[in-house]
């Protein structure tokens, strides 16, 4: 009896003990649901994956944080596109490392572990202030001097009947016969001045020296030179073919008559230069303006003579551009004793232009170039590195560049590994904004809670 007794109270006592056990559970379900959704971030899941239930207390892990500074999430040491929102270990099994809030909160400054800085190769170089120098490299072409070239055209028509200059690039000197040409008109005029200095009597009536003037002047009009006109008195006789004389030394450049033809008054008929001193029409674009002063040291060289470097100078700036190419012609002026230098041979100008002015002067590779805007990262020490804007200057030489605003001289900045700093940066603030967006949806969502616990 006894025995059966309590096995009866033993099975009244099991369904108000496993009531209670269930009850319990259900308590303890909702607190954890409610602690894990309104708790700190810290604590709940992470952004998209789960860290280790192994990890480490949050309060053991930041002992060594900054102080002061608020963990805006943990990543992955390998890989910086794992993210968590607690501490814990990686996919790979390693410990995640906290990423602080930076001290000026503006989202471009970053930190980077040493060791993290030797693979990625970043290097740095000083900000500095000297001399602004631009070396323009470019193109030109040999022409001669236009202030050293003539042109030979007759005053009267009439043909060529015996050519001296009888070939393009023979050398003639100052005051040596160029061709023989016979001209009716030239003839007359001969015909009558003999006549008014012949017949002083004849023309008494109206005065020896009235008509002797007007046919003076009349061949003095045709270039006949003084010597000529004195032969002509005293022969008396009016030569048929007249001998045009080199106004000029140089070297016959063009020539457009052979023997025997017939030309007419203001036809040109040789050219020639005096190749002695040539100019270079070199050609630069629109922005090296600035840089070209007339006076400059010019140096040019040739294909056919390397190693051999020419020096001349500018000495002129064509007041327009070009309407083909876009590009301003400059005239550069060298001396040419031995004709090395000869027409329309192309070359390679050197101007090593120098503003005569000083500026701040950075690595042209240290600017991340995103076409609407110039950057630079900035080493603030360690570790840290700050994405900085900044207003570019003219490019310099030797792979420089000047900047106008936005560093200050000795400031270091990254000249290698910057756009890895770049990927970086913006990897953080797309994080950024990531957790604030969950942290706006996770405030809304506390408030619907608390709204309907109201109702």
């Amino acid at each position: 009896m006894n025995k059966k007794g309590t096995t009866g109270k033993t099975r009244g006592l099991f369904p108000v003990v496993v009531s209670t056990i269930i009850v319990t559970l259900v308590v303890a379900g909702a607190g954890a649901y409610l602690l894990g959704f309104l708790g700190p971030r810290e604590e709940r899941g992470t952004i998209g994956k789960t860290a280790s239930d192994q990890a480490p207390a949050a309060q053991d892990i930041d002992k060594g944080a900054p102080e002061n500074k608020k963990v805006l999430y943990w990543r992955a040491p390998m890989n910086p596109n794992e993210i968590y929102d607690k501490p814990g270990k990686s996919a790979m099994g390693m410990d995640l490392v906290p990423v602080y809030e930076d001290d000026s909160g503006a989202g471009t400054d970053i930190k980077i572990d040493p060791v993290i800085q030797q693979n990625m190769g970043i290097r740095t170089d000083v900000v500095k202030k000297g001399p602004l120098v631009h070396a323009i490299r470019t193109y030109g072409h040999i022409t001669p001097d236009e202030t050293r070239t003539v042109q030979v055209s007759l005053k009267t028509s009439g043909w060529i009947e015996k050519l001296y200059a009888d070939f393009e690039g023979k050398y003639v000197e100052k005051g040596e016969a160029l061709f023989e040409i016979y001209s009716p008109d030239l003839i007359a005029a001969q015909e009558e001045y003999l006549i008014a200095y012949r017949s002083p009597k004849r023309n008494a009536a109206y005065g020896r020296k009235d008509l002797l003037a007007p046919a003076l002047r009349r061949l003095r009009y045709f270039d006949v030179p003084e010597g000529e006109i004195r032969e002509i008195e005293k022969s008396g006789i009016a030569e048929k073919s007249r001998k045009i004389i080199s106004p000029f030394s140089g070297f016959v450049i063009q020539k457009d008559v052979e023997e025997g033809i017939f030309v007419k008054a203001g036809t040109t008929v040789l050219r020639i230069a005096d190749l002695s001193k040539v100019w270079v029409e070199a050609h630069i674009y629109e922005y090296e303006l600035p840089w070209i002063q007339e006076g400059q040291t010019a140096e040019m060289t040739l294909s056919y003579l390397p190693g051999k470097v020419f020096s001349g100078k500018v000495s002129y700036v064509y007041p327009y551009v070009q309407p083909k190419t876009r590009d301003v012609v400059i005239r550069l002026e060298f001396e040419n004793p031995a004709l090395e230098l000869k027409p329309d041979m192309y070359c390679d100008v050197l101007i090593k232009a120098d503003a005569g002015k000083e500026g701040l002067i950075i690595p042209s590779e240290a600017v991340i170039r995103s076409g609407e805007r110039n950057s630079v990262f900035v080493a603030r020490g360690q570790g840290k590195f700050t994405l900085r804007d900044v207003i570019l200057g003219p490019s310099l030489d030797e792979g420089k560049v000047q900047v106008l605003v936005g560093l200050a001289e000795g400031e270091p900045v990254v000249t290698s590994g910057q756009f890895l700093l770049d990927s970086e940066s913006k990897l953080k603030e797309a994080v950024r904004k990531m957790m604030d967006a969950e942290r706006m949806e996770k405030q809304k969502k506390e408030e619907e809670f608390f709204e309907d616990l109201e109702k």
